[in-house]
């Protein structure tokens, strides 16, 4: 095959989601997922689907990889889904770091090799702050972050860098949090405001560097199609909000109260360690985006969850 171009974690909300948008513009898309059953399903018209897993050898893919002329990497171990064990964070370490340095030995490998290879990361790479006024925005220049979301970060980035040497455009996407009613924190907080018991988690006063899932995936095709594009890409909408924001829009779009916070400790107990980033957030801005035109279609929070809750999105 010649001209495709691979997604990893094609059966997440974000990859399946942005499969079908390319297939639909006539591109030739392989899918590469755990369950290719269920890449298939979800993803109907895919030129093929591949099994992925992190832990697989990199020469089982160096035959898909070669003639693409695009990889697009997001495949990783959901973060928030579980309690944080050693295990859980271990297993979300290694889908990331072991995956991508796959992905680029096969790259390596292939004797045709793609054009662009767009690497998932996401602004955890900042550090996480407990309040917007702990920070000022951050811009792809903005310094590292020290905690462990961070160093996966980090680390997760520096595995994808050999790809620039070996000729090809590399985009370090660092996506905020995904507005989408399929997946994420947005479905995770209608239930509660549809019972009458939605609010703010933890202070309320953290950041949420946001973005509607249909700007996140036409940042990826216009990174995907325009070669100014290379290094890190912050993927969030231009306007911040803090958690307290989010919760009353969501309340006035749901036509219900946001008077129930979730505090803290009770985050604690179900997440663990991994509640520190529930609780806490990042103020990210598009950078990168902004610099080469990139129009958002919901830069606005209220607007955007009025369209994500409306359309089932």
């Amino acid at each position: 095959m010649e001209g495709h171009i691979v997604i990893t974690g094609a059966t997440g909300v974000i990859g399946a989601e942005l499969a079908r948008r390319l297939i639909a513009r006539g591109e030739k898309v392989v899918l590469f997922a755990r369950s290719t059953g269920g890449a298939a399903e979800k993803v109907p018209g895919a030129a093929a689907c591949v099994r992925w897993d992190s832990d697989m050898t990199s020469g089982k893919w160096v035959a898909d990889v070669d003639g693409a002329k695009a990889i697009i990497h997001l495949a990783g171990k959901p973060l928030l889904e579980s309690r944080w064990t050693e295990e859980h964070k271990k297993e979300c370490y290694d889908s990331r770091i072991n995956g991508t340095k796959h992905i680029v030995s096969a790259i390596a490998a292939a004797a045709r090799k793609p054009e662009v290879f767009i690497s998932a990361s996401a602004i955890g790479y900042y550090g996480s702050f407990e309040q917007c006024s702990d920070t000022s925005e951050l811009d792809e220049s903005g310094p590292e972050g020290r905690d462990f979301l961070a160093k996966i970060c980090i680390d997760w980035e520096k595995a994808a860098l050999p790809a620039a040497d070996l000729g090809v455009r590399l985009v370090l996407l660092r996506t905020g949090i995904v507005f989408s009613t399929k997946g994420g924190m947005l479905q995770k907080m209608i239930a509660p405001f549809s019972f009458f018991l939605g609010g703010p988690v933890g202070s309320g006063r953290q950041c949420l560097s946001w973005i509607h899932l249909d700007d996140e995936i036409n940042c990826i095709i216009d990174i995907l199609d325009d070669s100014r594009y290379s290094g890190a890409v912050n993927a969030v909408a231009p306007l911040p909000a803090t958690m307290n924001d989010f919760a009353r829009e969501l309340g006035k779009v749901m036509g219900r109260p946001s008077l129930v916070p979730v505090p803290k400790l009770a985050v604690q107990l179900l997440m663990g360690e991994g509640a520190e980033y529930a609780v806490k957030g990042q103020r990210v801005i598009p950078g990168a985006l902004e610099r080469n035109g990139f129009v958002f279609r919901y830069p606005v929070l209220a607007d955007a969850l009025q369209d994500l809750v409306s359309n089932n999105k």
